[in-house]
Parts: structure tokens; C-alpha cells; sequence
């Protein structure tokens, strides 16, 4: 049970006319010193609270709404910004809780500017359907209005 736990599955795929022994002896080496190399660096952009602990940068954290949490991805992935996302379901609705590096606080307040900025614009353009069903109701009263005429005239006089 416990070897079970233990092993780890690598997927590996090689082009290759013919696979031989040195080539598959190549290809592992390849492999496991990219796996080393990525080993080193720290992860970036969204990230798990313990792994943004890990990096040892003092952390900060502030709240946002749940509906908003897409739109703050896609802003703080623009900014390059290291964050962890921990959802608080001690209260309902349940809170989301971003945390950050401290040393990102500047850049954070500079994407927080243009994502609210970004979002006062959406609320105050108007909505496409709205307009559409405004216009809609529009020619409805404009043909109600309309006088209809039944001429069954065909051409023929006599």
C-alpha cells in the first residue's frame, strides 16, 4: 500500500522513427533536469495561500465580492501580480479573501484603479437589451398608430 502512495506517473512522448535504449536514456535526462529547473522557481500569478507563504515576502490580503473574482483574475494576471484566493464560508454569503505579496501592494493598488475604473464604465453604459426593447416598444406604437387601408383595386375598370 505504501509503494502505491509513493510512485508518481511521468508522461513522456518522444518523436522518433525508430525508439532505442540511447535515445529513451536521452529523453529521461531531458526530462528530469527541465523537472529540476522548474523545481527552483517560484510559482506565479494565481497560486495556493501556501504556496505564496512559501516565497517568504510578507503577505497582505484584502476582500472582494464573489461576482467580481473572474474580472480580478484577468487584471491581476495583466499586472503580473502573485496571488492566492481563500474563500470564507464561515459567513453567508460566503466572503472571498485575496491575498498578495506586500511588496506588490503599489502595483496592486494601480490594478484595482483600472479594474474599478473598468467597471464604472459597464454599469454606466447602457444595456443592448434594454435599448433593443425600448426601440421594439417604439415601433409597436408607431404601427398601432398607423391608419390601415384595404384598397382591393386590381387594375381592371370598366
Amino acid at each position: 500500500m505504501q509503494e502505491q502512495v509513493n510512485e508518481k506517473i511521468v508522461a513522456l512522448s518522444i518523436r522518433g522513427a525508430k525508439l532505442t535504449a540511447v535515445m529513451l536514456q536521452k529523453a529521461m535526462k531531458k526530462l528530469l533536469e527541465e523537472m529540476k529547473r522548474q523545481q527552483g522557481k517560484p510559482p506565479k500569478g494565481k497560486q495556493t495561500l501556501k504556496q505564496l507563504m512559501k516565497q517568504n515576502a510578507g503577505v497582505s490580503n484584502i476582500e472582494i465580492t464573489g461576482e467580481n473574482i473572474k474580472a480580478f483574475e484577468s487584471t491581476a494576471k495583466k499586472y503580473h501580480i502573485d496571488f492566492a484566493l481563500k474563500k470564507d464560508m464561515t459567513e453567508t454569503p460566503p466572503r472571498y479573501l485575496v491575498f498578495f505579496k506586500g511588496r506588490d501592494a503599489d502595483v496592486l493598488t494601480a490594478a484595482f484603479k483600472e479594474f474599478s475604473a473598468k467597471k464604472l464604465t459597464q454599469e454606466q453604459k447602457p444595456s443592448i437589451r434594454k435599448v433593443l426593447s425600448d426601440f421594439k416598444e417604439k415601433a409597436a406604437a408607431l404601427n398601432a398608430q398607423r391608419v390601415q387601408v384595404k384598397n382591393k383595386d386590381r387594375g381592371i375598370e370598366r
